[in-house]
């Protein structure tokens, strides 16, 4: 089962590698990191309370001003730990 998820994944990165790709495809491409991560974070804010919502205006702030992702992500996480702590 392994080597026929790496086998979809490379596949994936092999056929894009050979395929002349636009400029709206590569936008869309250049979203997808961000619109994946909304996918997985909006049910969980829509059933969550203070902390979650409180942590996701965290991550969007830092998100804004710094622009780094991945900051983002470890701020609301930690955020989130933090509120459900208390």
């Amino acid at each position: 089962m392994a080597l026929v998820t790496y086998a979809t994944k490379a596949g994936g990165l092999w056929l894009l590698g050979r395929v002349d790709v636009g400029e709206r495809t590569e936008a869309g491409l250049d979203a997808l990191p961000g619109a994946i991560i909304v996918a997985i974070v909006a049910p969980e804010l829509v059933d969550g309370g203070p902390p979650e919502w409180t942590a996701a205006a965290l991550a969007a702030v830092v998100a804004w001003k710094t622009e780094n992702l991945l900051a983002a992500l470890v701020v609301a996480m930690v955020a989130v730990v933090a509120l459900r702590s208390l």
